[in-house]
């Protein structure tokens, strides 16, 4: 990774994220098909959501029965990081137009956010809308185009426990909580050792009492919460 944030930079820089997507786009397809979705719909969800953890989220809730508006405010609340993300991405476009910054922050993601962060690093800190949005709109491309090969793949593949492609989602979440925590660099190390361990034996305790597509939500704001508390009291 260079200097420079022309589009063909972009475009080398991109290929990481690119392969990246290949492996966990296929498995969404894979397992959406596997659920019992069309091929058209699951690459629909890519097309229109395009957000891996909440699509994961989303196929899994709908194959049990689970009402909308659970399904909508899981979405959100799964993806209420890219708020941060975006706020933090702003300055860099103040100059550029209000359909420009839409632009970017309707294809952003967790992956084209952290490369952005890291190619900040080799600008001096400078970042233009001609790099970011080429790296978003082929982030984008790949992710679609490897749902479809998932879905397709998914009509012969009944059975995607057999090749642990349903640990996918969980494989996702993993790294990017290893991300966030090795990235953050403004909150204790302890302190969120503390909010994991915490978000475990939550999630442990209330799917024992709750239903499985509640544990999420509740989980969610009951972990916020006593983290919010816990760094405001000890840290």
């Amino acid at each position: 990774m260079g200097s420079s944030l022309s589009k063909r930079a972009a475009v080398s820089d991109t290929i990481p994220t690119v392969c990246g997507y290949l492996g966990i786009a296929t498995a969404f397809g894979v397992i959406g098909r596997a659920t019992g979705f069309s091929t058209i719909t699951v690459i629909l969800m890519s097309l229109i959501m395009y957000a891996g953890s909440a699509e994961f989220i989303t196929v899994s809730m709908l194959a049990v029965g689970s009402p909308i508006g659970s399904i909508i405010f899981a979405a959100f609340m799964v993806n209420s990081r890219m708020i941060l993300m975006s706020t933090t991405v702003v300055p860099y476009f103040k100059k550029d137009s209000l359909g420009k910054g839409v632009l970017i922050g309707t294809l952003l993601t967790d992956e084209s956010f952290a490369l952005a962060m890291n190619k900040i690093n080799y600008t001096n800190g400078k970042m233009n809308f001609t790099w970011f949005n080429t790296e978003n709109i082929i982030s984008y491309a790949a992710w679609v185009s490897a749902t479809m090969i998932g879905a397709v793949l998914g009509n012969f593949i009944k059975n995607p426990q057999k090749l642990g492609l349903d640990f996918a989602n969980v494989a996702m979440f993993i790294g990017l909580l290893y991300l966030q925590i090795k990235g953050d660099k403004n909150l204790n190390k302890l302190l969120q050792a503390i909010v994991v361990l915490l978000t475990l034996a939550l999630t442990y305790g209330l799917t024992i009492f709750l239903p499985a597509n509640l544990v999420i939500i509740v989980v969610t704001l009951i972990g916020c919460t006593l983290g919010m508390v816990i760094k405001r009291v000890f840290f």
